[in-house]
This record gives structure tokens, C-alpha cells and sequence, in this order.
């Protein structure tokens, strides 16, 4: 305990106080309940009826203290001492101060059993709920260092005094409706008030309930995976340096490499802010502000743009580390320095699919849209502004060059092959030939290879054995793929002697979770940059996020500055920046940045939800993009849509805000199809259009204003409010329209009673 923080002594004390208040009124409840029983085994009702007025009227007292303690979790979410939404956190515990004020000013309510049956319900959540997490700060471990039953209980009772505990609350909520007493409290006057204030939270319970108890079930799986999941194995390949050790065992932290990385690449230009980096103390929620400083200070100059992506990219190539199989150790660049001493041997498969026609359908909606159909959608999506004009231009000069699409001379490279974001299925149902890179487990390959046999396309791919000595399709996928991580000298050199004299186009699609995903990316910037310098004709591609920091052309910019005059004036956003303080709907415009050809126009779309190694990961792609380019490379690197890929929606906050998200003009939520459809469009005129961005004789103020062009961002750069800022507010708006149905009913019952009242029926 020596060493625990002020704000984790603070936590501490205040859950086990917590835990302390919610125990004592289990002990008071419990007893008074089992006490009645004991007389009158059948009449569990009323025994809960006389819950509320056990100890003599303590219970109701130390039940109303600690319940209104949990108004501090608000403030611990909104000041970020825990990671939970602000908005949901401040709407259940909302809802249960709404009961508490109905309890205790209802004398009704509170001799009926759904007094009792809530009250038990929220106590038997909350005492192993508050112990938890006290466990949980003690041990710093919440998921496999909390004693075994506690973590049982915290992830497994919902599942009953969840129920329990809303049937209970309903039943206060309606009680409390009834009674003059509760009606009446602030004067005869305010009766209706009253009414339809506490009748309000069962119209809200209808359609939030059900979702909240999936919630729970979501987060038990994901926790009860995480408790069980098997040791990680012994480094290999790819990995974070040591940064320090814990019980014994070697600690690889991905802040401090991140910090490093983003400190040297800033350095280059300006050594202040990259001290303000290597000081940022609150790394997991500050990192974004020096990612704003760093491409401000690339804004600069062309050259300090390039300096920097090269300082950035040198260092993650001195800091990260190349375990070999025998546990000895080099940098990465030293790892990448030299050929493998093994070889892949090479699998190939033809398509036996006819020849397609050369046509561009985009999968959209409940069809597929193609000539002028999809022309017409592309302008709707221009006009609206969820896409630039430059990603419109693209897709219409696919549709109008349908030459573009005949890829069957054209050899694609994909580094993460089945990538969700992939464009594997568009690009070998338009005849192309595939180079598919990733892992060696069968099932990805009896995927991808099954569909290669479907197309008219061909796929080339890594072996373990020579092809011909394997006896059927079993082992054909058993020795199929690579591990980026470990393989990379070796995948490298594979690529560098594959069909020579071929133009290879090299994607990197690969995506993992956390700090796992800057180890992959540094794994493709190693192959990408190698098959770029030392492979004639070689073009990379890139896909990239709106949930990131871009230099935007003047018209989005505008556009922006237009929605926020808009929406600032709406109610609703009022209210929402009001009571979040500013840190929901903040301004997606901002000033323009002056440098080096004139002002540069940005657009902060970082989540910061996503953390900073997801950042650093794209980063370390922006890096490569702009560097290979300065050097004569092609590279695509096109801004993708909000897109709603399964690793999104299965975290349900994630899945609800896009459900609300086209609130906010002119967002639009893409399905995986689509937007894989449009970005291969994109890329397609990339390689095509001479006069395209990603040509490197097309010039450009400033190398960042590559990812300027060819957006698809789905409405991020155009909306009035910076897209980590939208979340809170969108996820009430999809329960708002979930709710709309019930509360429709509400007003028209409320109508009802109103002209009954009134004497007009």
C-alpha cells in the first residue's frame, strides 16, 4: 500500500465505504425478511413489504446515504479517476436516485413487496460489486488477480437481481404514482407534475432494460475469456522493449515506446513539444494533444513534415525488438537488416470462374448499385457532404473507365489478406491476382483459397511444403500462411523474389487489437518499405481511418463552420454541452494552421477511446506513406468510412452510438461491403489517373495533404462536432428512438386522462 496513488487510496476508501453502507443495510433487510418467513413461510410479499421500515427505520436512512454516494461516480467517470461513459454511468445511477427520491417520499410505495425486492436486489449487487473493485485497485489486476468468487459474483448475479431489481423499481415507481401523498409533496398544484415526472421512468425502463442486462452479458463473457485465457507464450518476433519488471517477470509496456517514438518523431522540428511528450504523465488520455502539435509542426514546411516521419520511423526501428526462435535478441532494424535463412516455398491456385464483365457494383443497402445508379448515389453522397468531391470523382471515373477494372494483369499484394476491411472478395471477383499474406491457421486458408476457386481470379501464398507433395486440400491449408511477427525477414524476402518483372501494388490491411496492432503494423512498414526501395514498380496502399488527425480541404473545413451554426442553435446540443461541460459536442472546425504554401485546414477525428497505440500504429502508416512517397512511389492512402465491421459492433456502446449517429448531418454508417467496394474504386483510380494524389508528380503544398484527397470519411470531416465528442449524445438519441413508440403511447394515454379531467370527454 506503500506505493498506492492518492486517487486509488481515495477509491479504495470510497468502495469499501460503500461496501461497508450496503452491508449494513443486507443486514438489516435479510434478517427482517427470514424473521417473517419464519412466522408465515407463504407470504414472501409481505415479509418484502416490511424491508423499507427495518431497524427501526435505519435502514431507510443508511439506504438513502449510500445511495446517493453513487452521484460521486459521475464525477470519478467525468473526471476521469474510471473508465466508464460518463452518459450511461450518470443514466443508471440517474434512474436509481429517481427511485430513492420516490421511496422516500411515498409511503405507499413503500409498504408494497417491490419496496423490499429492490432494495435486497440493489444491496446483493453492490456489496461484491464495491468489493471488487476494491480488490481490483489492491491487487491492479481486475480480471485474474480478484479472489475467484468475487469475480463470480460481480460478473453473475445481474443475471437475477438485475430483474429482480427493475421489477422492484417499476413497482416503486407506480406505487408512488398513485399515492396523494408523493403527489402532492410540493402542493395540490404541481400534482400533474408529479405524476407524469415519476410515470416517465417506466416508459424509459421499457425499452432500456433489456439492453442493459445484454450489456451485462456481453461484458461477463468478455471478462470470463480474459480470466481463462491461456499464458501468453514466450516472446517471439515482433515485440515492445522490456520497460521494467513486476513479481519476477519481464514487463513489455507499450507507453513508453509510445511516448519515445512520438517524442523523437516531433524532435526533429521542435525539441519543446517533444519534451512536453516525454513529461505527459496521463499518457492513456493526454497522448492526443501532442498528436494535434506534431502535425501542426509538420504544417510547417514539406520538409518538416518529411523529418518528421522519418525521425518517427527511425525510432520505432531502433526501440522495438526481434526475438529469434533461439531467445536471442537484435532491434528490429538489425532483425531487417539481412536475408532469412529460410525460405517459403510458393502455393498457387487458379480461379475456375469465367471472366467477369469489367463493372463496378457497390453493394448498398438491400442491392447493388452500378452505371448510373451508383452515379446518382455518388452525387447524393457528394451533396450531402458524406463524402469529399475528390472520392466522388474517383468512383465515377471507375464507372466511366471500366478498363480500370480489368485486373487480371495486375498482381495485388495483401498483407492481412482476410482482413474485415480487406478488398480479397471485390478483388478476385474482378479476375485479379491476389499475393494472400496471413496467419497459418487452416480455416483462413480453406476461406480464402475456396474463394479463389470461385473466381476467375488467381492466388499466390506461402508454403510451409512444396505444393505438389501435398496429398489433398487438408494439408494444402494445414501448410498454408506466415505470421507477420515472427516471420517478417522471411515474408520479406519471399515477396522480393516472387514473380519478377511484376508490378506488385502491397496493402496493408492487417488488423489486431491494443498494442498488438503497432507490432503488426511495424511488421508490414518493415515489408512495405522494403518491396518500395528495392523492388522496381512497386505502389503501396493504405487505408485509412476517419477516427484520425487529417489536413482537410477549405470546402470541408466550411462546411463544418456551416453544421455548427446549425446544430449550436438545437436545443438539445445546448443541453448536452451544458451538462457534459463541454466534452460532448465539441467544434469540428478549427482554426487554420499557417505554414509553408498557406494556411492548412484540420480535422481532429481521434477517439480517444481507441488509445494511443492505435494511433501510433496508423501513424507509423502516415509516416511510410508521405516518405515512400517523397522517394517516387505511387501510394493510395484514402480516408474509409465509419463502417460497421463485427469487431465494432460487438461492443455494444460502440453499436448503439452508430445507431444515433446520422443525427448529426451528414454522417452515414457504411456496411463492410460497401465500404470495401468504394475504397477499391478509389484505389483502382489511383493506379490509373495520372493526375491523381497518389502519383508522386502531382504536387502537393505540403506531403500531409496526401490523405486530403480521396475521402470516403462518411460525414467526420463535415459535421459540426469532433466525432469522439458525438458518442454520449448519439447513444441517447438511439434510445430516444427506441423509446419513441412508449412515450407516444405515454403522451396519448396522458391526453386521455387530461381531457377526461378537463370535462371534454
Amino acid at each position: 500500500m506503500g506505493g498506492t496513488s492518492p486517487k486509488d487510496m481515495y477509491l479504495i476508501l470510497y468502495n469499501a465505504a460503500c461496501c461497508g453502507g450496503w452491508a449494513y443495510v443486507l443486514s438489516l433487510g435479510l434478517p427482517s425478511v427470514l424473521l417473517t418467513l419464519a412466522s408465515d413461510p407463504f407470504n414472501l410479499p409481505s415479509a418484502l413489504s416490511e424491508v423499507y421500515s427495518a431497524g427501526d427505520g435505519m435502514l431507510a436512512e443508511v439506504l438513502y446515504y449510500v445511495q446517493t454516494a453513487a452521484l460521486l461516480e459521475i464525477v470519478h467517470a467525468a473526471v476521469g479517476f474510471v473508465r466508464s461513459p460518463v452518459v450511461i454511468t450518470a443514466l443508471q445511477v440517474g434512474s436509481r436516485i429517481a427511485a430513492l427520491f420516490a421511496i422516500a417520499h411515498s409511503p405507499a410505495s413503500q409498504v408494497q413487496f417491490g419496496a423490499g425486492l429492490m432494495i435486497l436486489s440493489w444491496a446483493s449487487v453492490e456489496v461484491p460489486r464495491y468489493l471488487f473493485y476494491v480488490s481490483a485497485i489492491v491487487t491492479g489486476d481486475a480480471t485474474k488477480k480478484t479472489p475467484y468468487p468475487l469475480f463470480w459474483l460481480r460478473y453473475s448475479l445481474f443475471a437475477v437481481l438485475y430483474p429482480t431489481g427493475i421489477t422492484g423499481e417499476l413497482t416503486v415507481f407506480l406505487s408512488a404514482a398513485k399515492d396523494s401523498a408523493f403527489l402532492n409533496l410540493y402542493g395540490e398544484g404541481y400534482a400533474s407534475l408529479m405524476y407524469y415526472f415519476i410515470m416517465s421512468f417506466p416508459v424509459i425502463y421499457a425499452p432500456g432494460a433489456l439492453p442493459m442486462i445484454f450489456n451485462m452479458a456481453g461484458n461477463r463473457r468478455s471478462a470470463f475469456k480474459k480470466r481463462f485465457a491461456r499464458p501468453p507464450p514466450p516472446p517471439r518476433g515482433i515485440v515492445f522493449p522490456v520497460s521494467s519488471t513486476k513479481n519476477g517477470k519481464d514487463v513489455r509496456s507499450s507507453t513508453p515506446v509510445g511516448k519515445s517514438i512520438l517524442s523523437a518523431a516531433i524532435g526533429a522540428v521542435d525539441s519543446t513539444k517533444a519534451s512536453m511528450v516525454t513529461k505527459e504523465r496521463n499518457w492513456r488520455f493526454g497522448y492526443v494533444k501532442h498528436i494535434i502539435g506534431m502535425v501542426e509542426s509538420q504544417c510547417a514546411s514539406a520538409d518538416a513534415a518529411l523529418k518528421v516521419a522519418q525521425a518517427g520511423l527511425d525510432k520505432a526501428y531502433d526501440v522495438f525488438e526481434f526475438v529469434n526462435e533461439d531467445g536471442s535478441k537484435v532491434s528490429m532494424r538489425e532483425a531487417m537488416s539481412q536475408p532469412s535463412a529460410k525460405k517459403f516455398h510458393t502455393g498457387f491456385i487458379q480461379g475456375e470462374a469465367p471472366k467477369q464483365k469489367n463493372i463496378l457494383e457497390v453493394p448498398y443497402k438491400d442491392g447493388k448499385l452500378s452505371g448510373q445508379a451508383l452515379k446518382d448515389q455518388v452525387k447524393k453522397w457528394v451533396d450531402y457532404g458524406t463524402i469529399e468531391p475528390s472520392a466522388g470523382d474517383a468512383i465515377l471515373g471507375c464507372v466511366d473507365n471500366p478498363d480500370w477494372v480489368d485486373l487480371s494483369d495486375r498482381y495485388f499484394v495483401l498483407l492481412g489478406a482476410g482482413s474485415a476491411m480487406g478488398p480479397f472478395l471485390v478483388l478476385m471477383a474482378l479476375g485479379a491476382n491476389v499475393v494472400a499474406i496471413d496467419l497459418d491457421r487452416p480455416g483462413i486458408w480453406k476461406r480464402l483459397i475456396d474463394v479463389a476457386r470461385k473466381s476467375s481470379g488467381t492466388i499466390t501464398f506461402p508454403l510451409s511444403a512444396e505444393q505438389s507433395a501435398l496429398k489433398n486440400d487438408d494439408e494444402l491449408y494445414g501448410a498454408a500462411g506466415c505470421n507477420l511477427f515472427t516471420q517478417t525477414p522471411q515474408i520479406r524476402d519471399w515477396l522480393l523474389e516472387l514473380y519478377p518483372g511484376k508490378s506488385f501494388t502491397v496493402g496493408s490491411y492487417a488488423y489486431l487489437d491494443g498494442a498488438l496492432h503497432v507490432q503488426v503494423s511495424l511488421a508490414m512498414d518493415a515489408i512495405t518499405r522494403d518491396l518500395s526501395e528495392k523492388r522496381k514498380g512497386t505502389s503501396l496502399v493504405y487505408l485509412c481511418t476517419p477516427t484520425d488527425l487529417h489536413l482537410v480541404p477549405k470546402e470541408a473545413h466550411d462546411a463544418a463552420e456551416r453544421e455548427y451554426k446549425d446544430y449550436s442553435k438545437r436545443l438539445y446540443c445546448i443541453v448536452m454541452n451544458l451538462l457534459s461541460r463541454g466534452k460532448c459536442l465539441r467544434k469540428n472546425a478549427r482554426k487554420p494552421v499557417p505554414g509553408e504554401g498557406g494556411d492548412y485546414y484540420m480535422i481532429n477525428g481521434v477517439s480517444v477511446a481507441q488509445g494511443p497505440n492505435y494511433i501510433l500504429a496508423k501513424r507509423l502508416q502516415h509516416w511510410r506513406a508521405i516518405v515512400a512517397r517523397s522517394k517516387g512511389c505511387h501510394v493510395s492512402s484514402n480516408i474509409a468510412p465509419a463502417t460497421s465491421t463485427v469487431s465494432v459492433v460487438s461492443n455494444r456502446t460502440f453499436a448503439w452510438a452508430y445507431e444515433g449517429m446520422p443525427y448529426f448531418r451528414p454522417y452515414e454508417i457504411f456496411a463492410p461491403d460497401s465500404s470495401k467496394a468504394v475504397m477499391l474504386a478509389m484505389l483502382l483510380r489511383d493506379l490509373n489517373d495520372p493526375t491523381s494524389s497518389a502519383n508522386p508528380a502531382t504536387e502537393l503544398n505540403n506531403p500531409n495533404q496526401l490523405f486530403s484527397y480521396g475521402s470516403f470519411h462518411g460525414g467526420t470531416w463535415r459535421c459540426a462536432y469532433e466525432v469522439d465528442s458525438i458518442g454520449e449524445a448519439s447513444v441517447l438519441i438511439y434510445f430516444g428512438r427506441v423509446a419513441a413508440p412508449y412515450l407516444g403511447v405515454a403522451a396519448a394515454a396522458g391526453a386521455a386522462i387530461a381531457a377526461k379531467v378537463l370535462g371534454y370527454v
